[in-house]
């Protein structure tokens, strides 16, 4: 059964569409929203599998809303909405489905059907969302787990030491592109990936994400970019110039030597740094195969991840940047970076993709 939340601030909009959710096998409203705060809440409160939203709300409208979701707390969402809307912008802002509120001259049967078709259409998405969606944790459950919280009942973070030797590269390898990107990651990427050129070395990113939604990023960063993208499904997959590749949600992507190349290796152990996939876990890889002919990127997040594993890269002579404090939503993950003094260059996110070609062509270096 999937749980959905339904916000919009017309209280007959609100019946008539939880009643015709509920209606769907498999199916459920767990509750509804009047507006984008009361949704936030109810959304960290219940964690519903998806989310339909209305585009003229109060306080916020829905397509604010949506962005702050897909940066925050990325989650399956279908916009169900009178207001004319591009289908495009409205999946470019990262809805999974568009639904149109019916028109004058519709019965209920009909916009209800729709409502179906879309619903029932995104089944596979949602499970493979759900499959491995985190549970809240209750107080009592945390007393229970005792062993993954640390004295101040805060989860316990797991050291890249714990898990994952560091065995720094002794000889510079072909040139690698590692990028990492928590918070306002999602739209941060898209910024620099629509700036790229074809025939880069290649690219390997860990973005925080959850499970199930790393296909279909990968797929909005290759639609919107000359270099091919696509999400880590398999291992010892040989890396090629012109093409990056996504860490899968809930999933380590490290990277090892093979001859003079470079392969994918999954690993579905503990989160590190409190992340899975870990910026830490990537960039270390990426030092252990490659070290000084990296680069490396920290881009918007919340937290420290990737700080341990840059600061690796920076002094085996790998170039590392970090993106500046005003074009970041989180400025965390690339400040710690800064702190650790791993950093070469610091700067806008809109001249991220211009150092990117430069190191590709031997311009900057550490």
């Amino acid at each position: 059964m999937f749980t959905v939340l339904v916000i919009d601030d017309s209280s007959s909009m609100r019946k008539i569409v939880k009643d015709m959710i509920n209606d769907i096998d498999e199916f459920e409203v767990v509750d509804v929203a009047v507006d984008a705060f009361e949704a936030r809440e109810k959304i960290k409160q219940l964690e519903p599998d998806l989310v339909t939203i209305d585009i003229n709300m109060p306080k916020m409208d829905g397509v604010t809303f949506l962005r702050n979701l897909m940066r925050l707390h990325p989650m399956p969402a279908v916009v169900i909405s009178g207001e004319s809307v591009k289908g495009s912008d409205i999946f470019d802002d990262g809805a999974v489905g568009f639904v149109q509120k019916p028109s004058i001259n519709e019965t209920m049967s009909d916009f209800s059907d729709r409502i179906k078709d879309i619903l029932l259409n995104l089944t596979f998405l949602l499970k493979r969302y759900t499959r491995k969606k985190p549970n809240p944790i209750t107080p009592i459950e945390q007393q229970i787990k005792k062993v993954d919280l640390n004295a101040d009942g805060v989860e316990k973070k797991v050291h890249p030491d714990e898990v994952y030797p560091k065995r720094p590269a002794t000889f510079m390898g072909n040139k690698i592109i590692a990028i990492g990107s928590s918070t306002g990651g999602i739209e941060a990427l898209l910024t620099v990936f629509k700036k790229l050129p074809e025939g880069l070395p290649p690219i390997v990113i860990a973005q925080h994400i959850p499970y199930g939604f790393s296909s279909s990023f990968a797929q909005r960063l290759n639609s919107n970019s000359n270099v091919s993208v696509q999400e880590v499904k398999d291992e010892n997959i040989i890396l090629e110039k012109g093409h990056a590749y996504l860490a899968p949600g809930n999933m380590h992507l490290v990277i090892e030597k093979k001859g003079n190349e470079y392969i994918t290796k999954l690993l579905d152990i503990t989160k590190v740094s409190r992340h899975k996939p870990s910026v830490d876990m990537l960039f270390r890889s990426v030092n252990n195969s490659a070290g000084g002919g990296a680069m490396a990127v920290i881009m918007t997040g919340m937290g420290d991840d990737g700080s341990i594993g840059i600061k690796e890269l920076s002094e085996n002579s790998a170039y590392c940047i970090a993106q500046n404090k005003e074009s970041c939503v989180v400025y965390g993950m690339p400040a710690k970076a800064i702190e650790v003094g791993a950093i070469n260059d610091i700067c806008h996110l809109n001249d991220i993709s211009s150092h990117i070609v430069d190191f590709a062509k031997g311009k900057r270096k550490a």
